[in-house]
């Protein structure tokens, strides 16, 4: 495997390369880039699908082929629409286009993207001023239930206003909600019929006030789309190239959204991860992903699957959950090949109850902090946010700092806005203030302006808001020491206008403190040590997902978890809620045969999603026709009694355990050399290389052809052409010669 040059939009080494000058010219784009990334970064016709797995660049690849093509004079930046779902995400991708030299492309979320054009066009479209968009649907909901003299609980309203926010995204009206919910196998917080006249009553409410809600925003943009062809066609002369992120997050809606922009056009590239789709319950699909060959024939498809984030043992972890995992988003999944140095075993904890739970970690986070992991690259991450109390108390117990708030509300503070106006008002009238007299250079002139604001070069003690306001200020000061090094002659004023770049492109600085995240929150975020809590029955899977879709998506979810973890991994579980309890838990059924002492299938037989290229061939190849995903299996037979196998470790054996073997002792014996001197070549685990049953499997086969080699489980044709002609040379009694090869 060829390495990747680690990039962020502000990298956390401080130092000269923090703010590097953007490239010289199209091909200098394409420096660092893996292979599979640059043939993103140059895949600039027609339509394109990234099939992108956690930390394999995905945000990286696409921002190098936008600034290629920019670069390469094919792509004109006012006629590029970059599209994702998050502030931060699209803030990120502003950011990292700046630093590659390219301005004037349009990264945004699909609402922020709607509202520009509704607010643009709607005076020409209807008339008069946009109506007024209301932040929160939960009080109209609440009069909307009062008008129909029906009584909702806090936790109904909330969950009414969601079957709402559902039905409005798969363009439901208040009419059908009933017979779509049913098709769709929803569980109705109260009967159907009646949410649907909630529905209704809050609809006509709106209409009544003259007021929008959230996804009215995307709703209002496709009608003008789909009636006005003057207005359609003005918005397809702006933006004729797209790039969608995250594609297994669209909804209908967005999708359909996403259609009117693009029109005849398949100017188009689209970037997801089936394996990482957990707002189903939102109206998210990776359906749209999953048939992009279909609807688009010609498509080139690219598979990214080196991670350059997780060491190989997390991500053993990781491709071990979906190696159990069924339904159609596992048939397409990606086994991720880690790019890094091997790191500790992910370390699993059992606890009486939940308190000790929080306790353990509390306990392990201090002697990380204490080892020189900084509480900002740590992470606990949960199934609820009810959770959540229970660990902030215990990290206040043992006086570790903690935020819950999230990246991109970082320059929302009031504190980080107060900040802003005096370093602002400093660098317009310092050369008259005596604060600044001793300042002697940039750093030392933002802790003398943040020092008015409460910053001090010790922190408080304890937690809570004091805190809090403080690391905001030693965040700023921090980002002001690193620019200041990066750049020996920068001012108060240049650190302003970067100020300003990040708060546009909502890239936060790094605020000293452990984070504390609901699993969905943690999406497209990434710490050095993790601490996955709460992997217990009941809570992941959570006790109301109970159809096989839905487990496969706690299963998706704790997935997520997983992969935000660089280095460190913790998973835990308690056997009760609180002390004295009955202990009823068992840990979750996702961990079975992959935790030390554990029991079950780690192994699934199915297609795997490995690194290449598929260049557009302008018809659907047979992989993606429904039968290729419905094909039969037969039951594996032990082949020496007969007997049906269902435990992977005998199926890959192919005989039960306490059946004789006839395996070559001295093949075995060379095999197992010849495994550890290759894991120590590629630096990673033995087990990266063949497991134990593997090898014990081939030993006992001594297959004489890379067919019968291939048929092995736990080979297959990807370790074939990167062990096979050793693995066959030592099989034939001769030593095996060839490298490490294409893993």
């Amino acid at each position: 495997m060829t390495s990747a040059t680690h990039s962020t939009l502000f990298p956390r080494e401080s130092g000269p390369g923090q703010f590097p000058a953007p490239p010289q010219g199209a091909d200098s784009v394409l420096e660092g880039l893996d292979p599979e990334q640059r043939a993103v970064a140059t895949s600039l016709r027609g339509p394109v699908c990234v099939l992108a797995g956690a930390g394999t660049g995905k945000t990286r690849a696409i921002t190098h082929r936008i600034a290629y093509g920019v670069h390469a004079g094919v792509l004109q930046p006012g006629s590029v629409l970059a599209v994702t779902f998050t502030n931060r995400a699209a803030g990120e991708m502003r950011g990292r286009l700046r630093q590659l030299g390219v301005a004037g492309v349009q990264a945004r979320t699909f609402h922020s993207a709607a509202l520009r054009q509704l607010q643009y066009f709607w005076p020409k479209a209807v008339g008069g001023g946009l109506p007024r968009i209301i932040d929160r649907k939960v009080q109209l909901v609440a009069e909307a239930a009062a008008a129909c003299r029906v009584r909702l609980d806090r936790g109904e309203l909330r969950d009414v206003t969601a079957e709402i926010e559902w039905s409005k995204v798969t363009q439901t009206v208040p009419a059908d909600y009933a017979a779509a919910a049913r098709a769709a196998g929803r569980e109705t917080p109260r009967d159907a019929a009646e949410i649907s006249q909630l529905y209704g009553t809050y609809e006509d409410l709106k209409r009544h006030r003259s007021v929008i809600d959230f996804e009215d925003v995307l709703l209002l943009a496709v009608a003008i789309l789909q009636d006005r062809h003057d207005i359609a066609e003005q918005v397809r002369g702006q933006y004729q190239h797209f790039v969608v992120d995250e594609y297994q997050d669209v909804s209908p809606l967005q999708q359909r959204l996403l259609d009117l922009w693009l029109g005849e056009r398949d100017s188009l590239c689209v970037v997801g991860d089936a394996s990482q789709t957990i707002y189903s319950f939102t109206g998210a699909t990776p359906d749209h992903l999953l048939d992009f060959r279909t609807r688009h024939p010609g498509a080139t498809v690219v598979k990214l699957v080196r991670d350059y984030r997780s060491t190989p043992q997390v991500v053993h972890l990781a491709n071990g959950l979906l190696a159990q995992a069924s339904g159609r988003a596992a048939d397409h999944r990606l086994e991720l090949v880690s790019q890094r140095e091997a790191g500790p075993e992910p370390h699993y904890s059992e606890y009486t109850d939940e308190p000790a739970e929080a306790e353990g970690a509390a306990r392990r986070i201090r002697d990380l902090i204490a080892s020189g992991v900084p509480a900002s690259e740590i992470a606990v991450l949960f199934r609820t946010n009810s959770q959540s109390e229970t660990y902030e108390q215990a990290l206040a117990d043992a006086a570790i700092p903690y935020q819950l708030r999230g990246a991109e509300r970082f320059f929302e503070r009031p504190e980080v806005r107060e900040a802003g106006a005096a370093l602002r008002g400093a660098a317009r009238f310092g050369g008259n203030d005596s604060l600044l007299d001793d300042a002697v250079d940039l750093p030392s002139q933002v802790r003398a302006v943040l020092s008015t604001k409460g910053w001090t070069p010790q922190p408080p003690a304890g937690s809570g808001a004091v805190r809090e306001r403080w690391e905001s200020l030693a965040a700023l000061v921090r980002l002001a020491e690193d620019f200041s090094r990066a750049r020996d002659a920068a001012t108060l004023a240049d650190l302003v206008a970067e100020l300003d770049e990040r708060a546009g492109a909502q890239h936060a600085p790094t605020v000293e403190g452990v984070t504390l995240a609901s699993l969905h929150a943690a999406k497209g975020l990434e710490w050095d040590a993790v601490f996955v809590v709460g992997v217990a029955e009941g809570m992941m899977p959570i006790t109301y997902a109970r159809t096989d879709e839905q487990i496969e998506e706690e299963r998706r979810l704790l997935y997520v978890g997983v992969t935000r973890a660089r280095r460190h991994l913790h998973v835990s579980w308690a056997l009760s809620r609180s002390p004295g309890g009955r202990a009823g838990r068992r840990p979750s059924r996702f961990l079975d045969g992959l935790r030390p002492g554990s029991t079950g299938s780690a192994t699934r037989v199915g297609p795997l999603g490995h690194g290449g290229v598929e260049p557009g061939s302008g018809r659907v190849p047979a992989t993606a026709a429904p039968a290729a995903r419905r094909r039969v299996r037969t039951p594996a037979r032990c082949r020496v009694c007969g007997r049906t196998l269902t435990d992977a470790g005998e199926m890959k054996l192919m005989r039960c355990d306490d059946c004789p073997s006839d395996m070559n002792e001295g093949l075995y014996t060379r095999l197992h050399d010849w495994r550890a001197a290759q894991a120590k070549e590629i630096g990673q685990p033995e087990f990266c290389v063949f497991t134990d049953r593997t090898l014990v499997a081939i030993a006992e086969t001594a297959p004489s052809d890379e067919g019968s080699l291939a048929r092995i489980p736990g080979v297959g044709m990807r370790k074939v052409r990167g062990f096979g002609a050793d693995v066959l040379a030592i099989c034939a009694g001769e030593e095996g010669e060839s490298g490490a090869g294409d893993r």
